[in-house]
């Protein structure tokens, strides 16, 4: 019997044409430079670090040009341990902790920059002229090559901010990691098989009004991407209950919830638009206008006048520049009993953060799409909200889970969330970053 379906080629649709110089050149002509992130660990971080590293975010996007998209992608992945039990002169109570944590779960955290140049008639463009609605896609040429060395320049000084704070790193991916060589999958490959190991095989992407499939994995997509869904107030970071005292803090930060917190096979991406702010603000100007004319038949008129008022008051009075923003979180588990668990589990999470969530069955391929490393200047623009520079960062999850000792000295410990064992170096280490002074110990057991 043949198959009836409409099905097509990911050859067909696929909307990256190729990878130059460390560069990704999407057939619409924007172009994207990708980095690989490190953040600082869980629960290491206090209050005015969170500050620092939200002041020095805020600082390296106003470098880039407008009309730019900050694209960054926290991919969580569920992993087993493997003990590492072919070291020589092991002894045998090293080999038997190695063997207790054999093919222990735990949640494993990639994360990825992606900054993109586009136009300003692509930024505009709605879902339903993304890449995936057309029949072919005829690549374009790119004409402004002053613009293109602009922003490669001002991608530079983007990542030397960052890497010059102290807390955050970057490291630009090659060709070969995007695209892959023969040996190693890339990162492109690694996403659309929705895994982080070494990967050949792509699997059957399945698009439909009410589900999305990618092999056997059904996916669940939670959207910010109305300001209505938003708490009152963002911060820089939150108060984690669990591990504060009276007199104690442990810090998280606002994204926290839905980043490590949540303890399933999900990825977290955070998208900023930087369009013309002076034309935005200019569009908002005119809003008002209209919506003042137009009180008198609706009390609700006015009211939208009057957040208009105050967001451009903001505006103005501190000079903050606008920008678009969203959010959103995508889960996926080859069990349909188990992604009702995840779906209830990622809503309360985003509950946690005083959001309203919204779980999106309407936008799921169009959004998988548009997170594509390289793709994000086909994101439907009808998905994002505007706010302002310091808000969208505050969306921005900023730790990432514990990191082995460099040194070969220490002792064996375990990551506190999931019990996955760690190296620890506890008296050279500190005492070169500067947090212990002399190397006495005291051991409570």
């Amino acid at each position: 019997m043949r198959n009836t379906l409409k099905a097509t080629t990911l050859e067909s649709k696929f909307p990256l044409l190729s990878v130059e110089h460390g560069c990704i050149v999407s057939k619409d002509a924007d172009i994207t430079v990708g980095f690989r992130m490190e953040l600082p660990e869980l629960y290491t971080v206090t209050s005015a670090e969170y500050e620092a590293i939200h002041s020095t975010w805020v600082k390296a996007m106003k470098v880039l040009p407008d009309y730019c998209i900050i694209h960054k992608q926290d991919i969580f992945i569920r992993e087993t341990y493997k003990p590492d039990t072919d070291r020589e002169a092991m002894s045998f109570l090293s080999r038997s902790f190695e063997r207790h944590f054999n093919e222990r779960p735990y949640l494993n955290h990639y994360c990825y920059l992606f900054l993109t140049k586009t136009t300003k008639e692509r930024s505009r463009t709605q879902s339903t002229f993304s890449t995936l609605c057309r029949g072919f896609i005829v690549p374009k040429e790119i004409k402004d090559k002053e613009a293109v060395s602009k922003f490669l320049e001002s991608v530079g000084q983007f990542a030397s901010i960052l890497n010059e704070s102290g807390f955050i790193r970057l490291e630009q991916l090659t060709d070969g990691e995007i695209t892959g060589t023969d040996n190693e999958a890339g990162i492109i490959e690694k996403y659309f098989s929705l895994s982080q190991t070494d990967t050949t095989t792509l699997e059957d992407i399945i698009l439909k009004a009410d589900e999305m499939k990618i092999g056997d994995n059904h996916l669940c997509l939670h959207t910010l991407s109305d300001v209505e869904d938003l708490p009152g107030e963002v911060a820089t970071d939150s108060r984690y209950e669990k591990l504060s005292t009276d007199r104690s803090d442990c810090r998280l930060s606002f994204a926290a919830p839905i980043g490590l917190l949540l303890p399933c096979n999900h990825i977290y991406n955070q998208y900023v638009f930087i369009d013309d702010s002076a034309a935005n603000l200019q569009k908002f100007e005119k809003m008002a206008k209209n919506m003042h004319s137009l009180s008198r038949y609706s009390r609700s008129n006015q009211i939208n006048k009057e957040w208009i008022d105050e967001y451009l008051n903001e505006a103005h009075s501190f000079g903050l520049t606008s920008v678009r923003c969203h959010c959103n979180v995508m889960a996926w588990s080859d069990d349909r009993e188990e992604l009702k668990r995840i779906r209830n589990e990622v809503g309360s999470q985003l509950a946690q953060m005083e959001c309203k969530p919204r779980h999106n069955t309407v936008d799921t391929p169009t959004l998988f799409w548009a997170a594509i490393p390289g793709n994000a200047a086909d994101f439907p623009a009808e998905e994002s909200f505007y706010t302002f520079i310091e808000q969208a960062v505050c969306f921005f999850s900023e730790e990432t889970n514990y990191r082995n000792s460099p040194s070969p000295f220490g002792i064996k410990m375990v990551d506190r969330l999931t019990g996955k064992p760690l190296h620890l170096d506890i008296s050279d280490l500190p005492m070169k970053k500067g947090i212990i002074t002399n190397r006495n110990k005291f051991v409570l057991g």
